[in-house]
């Protein structure tokens, strides 16, 4: 296990602030306010308040030393955007509105399963026997969880759920390929865009802005837990992978479960206690993951973040900035080694059968 690694840190720092946040979003619906317009405002408050933080950042002096967004990534941006700052949210917010704060934070194992399936199956990272009885067993507890019985099977509110999760799952792949830019810039476009078009079509279908405490409150708890834990889930995308944060962010459904269940008083039923406890050997399972062997790095340009370890041994050109960690185009010569690795920025190589 490699816990002290900081992708590790920061995928479950995400988690946590996100977990946290479906029980607040859980109590503003039970105040009255549209799903969809509380999908606009909890982005926008995450895209306002990162707006902050980058005017401040600029203001003082802090540099950075992270890379900027360019043009070739607008598309996957907009992708980004529509994926997972409109469709997931509003998704979620609908599922919200219908189903337990303490369901509904678990079903949100879902997206970690979403993430790797799609990280598998799409974009080939590697896989083992492990990470697949993990995502078996998230998928169990999804299941346990959501299946009210009889007739009626699934309830709507959990389909709508698990469709936020595809969707947030879809987001989590696509912002992979910028994982290498600035992440308060990607998390801060997200929000202003995502936050502005919910919003705008949440009132033209006639919802009404909550009083000034809830919009308020809407927005703090969008800026933690979508504006910095999406900061901070880019930041784990560029150590780990797709997969690999996506298991871990697999723990903020029993964040946001044991709060709900201490802020609405719902009870803690064996359904629920099974279900968390597949949900727990799942993701374990991903915990326990070890991954060496031989591996040899292709020729590479690219910008990101960095300092000079054993994978960024390079010269400077006159205007690179000093000091370390900085952010500069570079070129990495092929290289080949053996070490403790995950499918991060310079390790998504190809495996052998």
């Amino acid at each position: 296990m490699f816990t002290h690694r900081p992708g590790v840190l920061l995928a479950i720092a995400s988690a946590a602030l996100f977990g946290a946040s479906t029980p607040f979003a859980k109590l503003l619906l039970g105040g009255g306010v549209s799903p969809w317009l509380l999908a606009g405002l909890l982005y926008l408050g995450s895209g306002l308040g990162l707006t902050l933080v980058h005017l401040a950042r600029g203001a003082l002096g802090v540099p950075a030393a992270e890379a900027p967004l360019r043009r070739a990534d607008l598309p996957w941006l907009g992708l980004v955007v529509l994926s997972g700052g409109i469709i997931g949210p509003l998704l979620l917010m609908l599922g919200l509105a219908t189903t337990a704060a303490s369901t509904s934070a678990l079903l949100l194992n879902l997206e970690g399963l979403a993430t790797m399936a799609i990280a598998w199956i799409v974009f080939r990272e590697n896989v083992d026997r492990r990470l697949l009885l993990g995502a078996a067993a998230i998928l169990a507890g999804a299941v346990v969880l959501s299946w009210q019985g009889g007739p009626t099977g699934l309830g709507l509110g959990a389909l709508a759920i698990a469709g936020a999760c595809l969707a947030w799952g879809i987001d989590n792949n696509l912002t992979r390929k910028l994982s290498a830019a600035d992440p308060v810039q990607i998390a801060l476009i997200k929000g202003l865009v995502a936050g502005a078009v919910n919003l705008i079509l949440a009132l033209a279908l006639g919802a009404q802005m909550p009083p000034l405490t809830a919009t308020l409150a809407a927005g703090l708890v969008g800026l933690l837990g979508y504006g910095v834990s999406l900061v901070m889930f880019v930041l784990a995308l560029r150590h780990l992978g797709a997969a690999r944060t996506g298991a871990y962010f697999s723990t903020a459904p029993f964040i946001g479960a044991g709060l709900a269940i201490a802020m609405f008083g719902e009870p803690i039923t064996m359904q629920l206690l099974a279900a968390s406890a597949l949900m727990i050997v799942g993701v374990v399972l991903h915990l326990m993951e070890a991954h060496e062997h031989p591996h040899t790095h292709e020729a590479l340009d690219h910008e990101h973040r960095h300092v000079h370890d054993a994978h960024h041994q390079h010269d400077h050109a006159p205007g690179d900035p000093p000091g370390e960690p900085h952010s500069h185009p570079h070129r990495h010569t092929p290289l080949t080694h053996t070490h403790p690795h995950y499918p991060d920025l310079h390790h998504r190589h190809g495996h052998g059968v």
